[in-house]
């Protein structure tokens, strides 16, 4: 007999008045569910974990971390506890009120991850609350975490925007409190997976739907991959543009660096992968939000061989400028014809971001 799994539903966000929200509203609505919330104190180095149901507070427990950071709490904390909640069969539900900035993309893949060692639990749905009022300077704007004093090590230089859009992106439902109009709308259906339902307040979450299995994982992970072959659902009129920059040929070294600054730049969400002439079998991961960018190395091509494809999406204006600024990095017909679209070079200038070139070499050659 295959045994009952215990649904999860993670609650995640950028700030604490939505994603309390959520809970709360599911708390209410599901009376024989468990709530598990996880707050990280960077400064004392202590995760604060909280369990508790309708009858009351089941447990507080501070623990002392060193180095206190959100994928540790996940890791060393928030993943074994679903799956104790869930192994003891008393209730019928979790509700997950990760931590502050905590990217459920985590949980899913550590779940997943563990398959059939992990029998009992299952998560159901990945909720996103935000702020319906900041909503487009939380996806697009140049605030980093630390600029909000979030609960972050001091070392984090991670965006705010960068933070939230991944949520976006990867969430089963995506609530915005407080007055959604329609161009935040359109701005979430624009970033968020298509059928994702965009709800406006607590009181719209459906609960019985949740629990069912709005999560799957595997079109989740094909909506957030770095590389993506697939055809983007058609774009429709509103108030955010897409850009699905693609080509088959790599980017210049040079040219990228010097352009690099323009491309990277204004209130956008920029995601992909690119390629190299001087390392044509390293993925290039592309990942950028609100004028801050990150380049790093991420696995080789499959079968299919190497593409450069960057999708961005914007609200202010220079849509086909920055089309035009992408394609004059690529490799020119000449540049193929004279020297091809491998090279074999010591140095590109993309060492810091992607490790030394000779290394690669020497790691595709063993």
């Amino acid at each position: 007999m295959t045994a009952v799994r215990v649904p999860a539903i993670l609650v995640s966000g950028i700030a604490e008045e939505p994603m309390a929200a959520a809970t709360i509203a599911l708390q209410w609505d599901l009376p024989a569910a468990v709530v598990v919330r996880h707050e990280v104190d960077p400064e004392r180095e202590v995760l604060t974990r909280t369990v508790s149901d309708i009858t009351g507070l089941l447990e507080e427990v501070e623990i002392d971390v060193d180095h206190a950071c959100v994928s540790c709490a996940i890791r060393n904390d928030v993943v074994p506890t679903l799956q104790r909640l869930a192994a003891t069969g008393r209730w019928g539900a979790i509700i997950a009120h990760l931590p502050i900035t905590a990217d459920p993309i985590q949980v899913c893949r550590a779940v997943a991850l563990a398959g059939d060692g992990v029998p009992q639990l299952r998560i159901s749905a990945a909720v996103v609350a935000l702020d319906a009022q900041t909503l487009a300077e939380d996806l697009l704007g140049q605030d980093r975490l630390l600029d909000r004093d979030l609960p972050v090590r001091a070392d984090d230089d991670a965006g705010v925007a960068e933070t939230a859009s991944a949520m976006v992106e990867y969430a089963d439902v995506v609530l915005a409190i407080g007055g959604l109009d329609a161009a935040g709308r359109d701005l979430l259906g624009t970033l968020a997976r298509p059928g994702v339902r965009i709800a406006d307040g607590a009181g719209e979450l459906d609960s019985a739907a949740l629990l069912d299995g709005l999560h799957r994982f595997a079109d989740s992970e094909e909506w957030v991959a770095v590389v993506r072959r697939d055809a983007l659902p058609q774009p429709r009129d509103r108030a955010a543009w897409v850009l699905d920059f693609r080509s088959d040929r790599p980017f210049h070294p040079l040219r990228l660096q010097q352009t690099i600054e323009v491309l990277g730049s204004g209130h956008r969400r920029s995601r992909g992968c690119f390629w190299l002439p001087s390392r044509p079998a390293q993925v290039c991961q592309w990942d950028g939000a609100g004028g801050m960018l990150s380049i790093g190395p991420c696995n080789h091509w499959d079968e299919h061989g190497p593409l450069t494809r960057i999708v961005v999406v914007g609200v202010d204006g220079g849509r086909e400028l920055l089309a035009e600024a992408f394609r004059s990095c690529l490799l020119t017909d000449l540049e193929l014809a004279e020297r091809g679209p491998y090279w074999e070079v010591l140095e590109d200038g993309f060492e810091p971001w992607l490790g030394p070139v000779r290394q690669l070499a020497i790691e595709e050659a063993s």
